[in-house]
C-alpha cells in the first residue's frame, strides 16, 4: 500500500511545473531517464569573519528511480551535464535523495 506522503511525492515529481526530465548514468552503467526536482539556490557560508556566496545546484531524485546514487554519477538536465559530488542524503521517509551537483 502506498503512503499518502509517497503519493504526494509522485505527484510533485510528475508535475511539469516542478519536476524535470533528467538522465542518470551511474559509473559504468547505462543512461536511465528519471524525473528530478531542481533547486539552484545561492548559498552563503560563513568562514571566520567573511561570508562567502556561491551558486549551488542540488536536485531531488526518487529512490524508486535511482536506488543508489554515488559521487561521480552523471546527471544531464536540459543538455547540461553534471556530476554528483559528495554523499547523497535521503529524506526521513526514505523516498527522495538530495544530491549536490557540479558541472561535468
Amino acid at each position: 500500500m502506498t503512503s499518502t506522503f509517497a503519493s504526494a511525492m509522485d505527484a510533485l515529481f510528475a508535475d511539469p511545473n516542478i519536476g524535470v526530465e533528467a538522465i542518470h548514468t551511474s559509473d559504468g552503467g547505462s543512461p536511465v531517464l528519471v524525473r528530478a526536482v531542481a533547486r539552484r539556490a545561492d548559498e552563503v557560508t560563513n568562514f571566520g569573519d567573511a561570508r562567502l556566496w556561491s551558486e549551488t545546484t542540488r536536485i531531488d531524485l526518487r529512490v524508486a528511480e535511482v536506488p543508489n546514487p554515488r559521487p561521480g554519477d552523471r546527471i544531464e538536465i536540459d543538455g547540461d551535464a553534471f556530476l554528483i559530488q559528495g554523499e547523497p542524503v535521503r529524506d526521513r521517509e526514505r523516498l527522495v535523495w538530495t544530491v549536490d551537483l557540479r558541472p561535468a
